[in-house]
């Protein structure tokens, strides 16, 4: 991008599981760039993520970042690679535990926003997006089933307790009739919680200056999007909560039993991950709150 420019800093940032993630600093700029590297693996996620932050931008959602180049080469320096502007700010994970409960209240009340914003960029059909929609299903209940179906073979594969795996199963058959109450799919961010959530304090008090990694959008149920937040973050915490849903807007009288019956989705599809990388440690805490999603507790 600047073929004369000399670097003068790199800073490795939060990274997920599969890609790594630095800040470049250099002489052609006072702003640093960010510069994300793609496993090989995972290469082709490269442009699923173009593409939705694009979308992203195209339909008004400012607190992303920009794509300023992609690389889908591997020549250049081994992997393929995107560089993005830097969004201000930093995870709110990482201050999260400074925050007074007005703090976080205030924050969350902005994130709610955001959601709502990106839930207001309608969907085809319900599926995994990549730059479309995979395997597309017509309906809510037709991706749902489908969805647990898997996660639930996934949970008997990895060793899971069989138990707890048809605990699951006649959840999802007693209250399946849930899945119908949503009528159209909306984009959906799929991983919104304080660690892709960027935050700066300024004369006002904390803002949301952005969010970061849409690799796992849907196109869903927004209902199945707030619950991940609620299930990765949220945990009890009602300032969090009061706030996330008063910035949000409206949401439909049943949303309490959506929401629960998606965080089930999302524990047995978590306990799913760690248990498909070997990391075995946060799996009893997970099937414990399976068991408690279930009613068997």
């Amino acid at each position: 991008m600047w073929p004369h420019a000399t670097v003068t800093g790199v800073l490795a940032r939060t990274g997920g599981q599969l890609s790594a993630v630095y800040e470049v600093r250099h002489t052609e700029s006072p702003d640093p760039v960010i510069v994300k590297i793609y496993s090989e693996q995972w290469r082709w996620k490269l442009a699923k993520e173009v593409h939705l932050y694009r979308v992203l931008n195209d339909h008004g959602v400012a607190a992303v970042p920009t794509i300023m180049h992609a690389e889908r080469s591997t020549d250049l320096i081994g992997s393929a690679f995107t560089i993005m502007t830097r969004l201000p700010g930093r995870p709110l994970s990482e201050v999260a535990g400074e925050l007074d409960g007005g703090e976080l209240r205030g924050i969350y009340r902005q994130m709610g926003e955001a959601l709502s914003a990106v839930h207001r960029i309608g969907q085809d059909a319900y599926g995994y997006l990549t730059t479309r929609v995979l395997d597309p299903a017509p309906d809510n209940t037709t991706y749902m089933r489908r969805q647990f179906a898997k996660k639930l073979r996934e949970f008997g594969e990895y060793g899971g307790d069989p138990a707890l795996h048809d605990a699951v199963r006649a959840r999802v058959a007693e209250q399946s009739r849930l899945f119908a109450r949503c009528e159209s799919p909306s984009l959906c961010h799929n991983d919104f919680h304080e660690g892709n959530v960027l935050v700066a304090h300024g004369a006002g008090g904390w803002t949301l200056t952005g969010f970061v990694d849409v690799e796992n959008a849907v196109a869903a149920d927004p209902l199945l999007d707030l619950a991940k937040t609620d299930y990765y973050a949220i945990r009890g915490d009602r300032a969090k909560l009061s706030g996330l849903l008063d910035g949000y807007g409206p949401l439909p009288p049943d949303w309490p039993e959506r929401l629960r019956l998606y965080r089930l989705y999302h524990a047995l599809e978590l306990w799913d991950w760690f248990a498909s990388i070997g990391d075995t440690s946060p799996l009893p805490g997970i099937a414990d709150d399976i068991r408690t999603l279930t009613g068997r507790s």
